[in-house]
């Protein structure tokens, strides 16, 4: 009989224990989830306009000649009248770099009566070269640019390339846009916070988003992946931070 009524006593006990553990979860899984609720999301921008300080333009020019030695002598001597003319313009010597020569032998095929592939000829050498102007000097290069085609009159065929517009300051430059991006969510959550009637508690999380780089006054659209556009002088930079406050 005693050994039955310790063994009530046991449940009746590790009932109690049950039902006060249950209570607590149930309260701390309350507790937790409304704790989640009082946070706020909110995003915030900072943007940018301005103007790039690096130019970099690129153009090529090639000869051909069944005569490897003619070949090279001609584009030796068209590099010389791209470089003179770039040094007469106003660039400096040290802005124009020429990138190695490139050769590639040329064949023709040759067909039979059916139109198949029976061999080919070989009908010369075409050698290529690129030069690339990098400069500070944006505008005189950019000018220089579109006046090229002068080249032509000098009997060399030159096929230039859009110029490509930088900034060399882009990293002081995000660091004011995060700051801006920040006072912004921050003024956010504030004003969601006072029309809720409540008061911004402790930053919990701040997260950068894209850093989005695009011409000024363009449709150009903005990219999932972050956009860098080099082909507009003046571009508008952007950058959004997303931060999450606790609710007061």
């Amino acid at each position: 009989m005693k050994n039955i009524l310790n063994a009530r006593v046991f449940a009746s006990l590790a009932v109690g224990v049950c039902v006060i553990l249950s209570a607590y979860v149930f309260m701390k899984g309350y507790r937790d989830r409304n704790g989640k609720e009082n946070v706020i999301h909110v995003t915030g921008m900072g943007s940018r306009n301005f103007d790039s300080d690096l130019i970099v333009w690129r153009g090529s020019f090639s000869k051909t000649s069944n005569d490897l030695t003619v070949a090279s002598a001609s584009l030796e001597a068209d590099r010389n009248t791209i470089k003179n003319y770039l040094m007469a313009k106003g660039i400096q010597e040290n802005e124009i770099v020429f990138s190695a020569m490139e050769i590639e032998k040329n064949f023709d095929e040759t067909r039979n009566s059916n139109g198949d592939v029976t061999g080919s000829i070989f009908t010369g050498y075409s050698l290529s070269q690129m030069v690339t102007i990098e400069s500070s000097e944006v505008s005189k290069v950019e000018q220089i640019s579109r006046e090229v085609t002068e080249l032509i009159a000098s009997g060399v065929e030159f096929n230039s390339e859009s110029p490509e517009f930088y900034y060399t300051k882009l990293a002081e430059l995000k660091i004011e846009m995060v700051s801006e991006a920040t006072s912004d969510a921050r003024l956010r959550a504030e004003k969601i916070a006072q029309s809720s009637g409540g008061e911004l508690g402790d930053l919990q999380s701040a997260e950068m988003g894209i850093f989005q780089i695009v011409g000024q006054n363009t449709d150009e659209a903005y990219s999932w992946g972050g956009a860098f556009n080099t082909s507009s002088r003046r571009k508008t930079a952007s950058i959004t931070m997303q931060l999450n406050f606790e609710i007061d």
